[in-house]
């Protein structure tokens, strides 16, 4: 059976996406190396693999906000990693930088806890949001235009 056509059209945004998901967790994946391969093997629209590749990461990054929000919910129990007293300095802290500091979300190792950090300090979700999507999609398009 033959795949239909809007398949062929569609899949690199698809799969872009996913890794640019999955890149955004806590699991190991550098999806601007994903993007570069199809941009530079002429898979897909530029811009389209660009929104197709913020999508994704900005979707995943929403993921480990709710994920540290619900890590909130176990603050009493023994096994919590922070006190009390740690969490309100870091509230404050965050409060004074953190949502600033959300621009770099994108950067290897620090961006993807900074994000579980912001949903653990409960960082509005009207302004987690915007902040990471622009940081994001900046560096995504500065990976495009550097492979162009």
């Amino acid at each position: 059976m033959a795949r239909p056509a809007v398949l062929d059209q569609i899949w690199p945004y698809l799969s872009l996406a996913g890794l640019s998901f999955v890149g955004a967790t806590l699991l190991p994946l550098q999806s601007e190396v994903a993007l570069l391969a199809y941009l530079k093997l002429g898979i897909g629209g530029t811009w389209l693999l660009v929104v197709a590749a913020t999508i994704g990461n900005v979707a995943g990054s929403v993921l480990n906000w709710w994920m540290g929000g619900a890590l909130r919910l176990f603050q009493d129990r023994w096994w919590f990693p922070f006190k009390p007293a740690q969490i309100e300095a870091a509230t404050v802290r965050f409060q004074r930088y953190g949502l600033w500091s959300l621009l770099l979300s994108w950067l290897p190792i620090i961006g993807d806890p900074l994000t579980l950090v912001a949903g653990l300090l409960r960082t509005p979700f009207w302004l987690f949001l915007p902040v990471v999507a622009v940081g994001k999609a900046a560096r995504y398009a500065l990976v495009a235009w550097f492979a162009q």
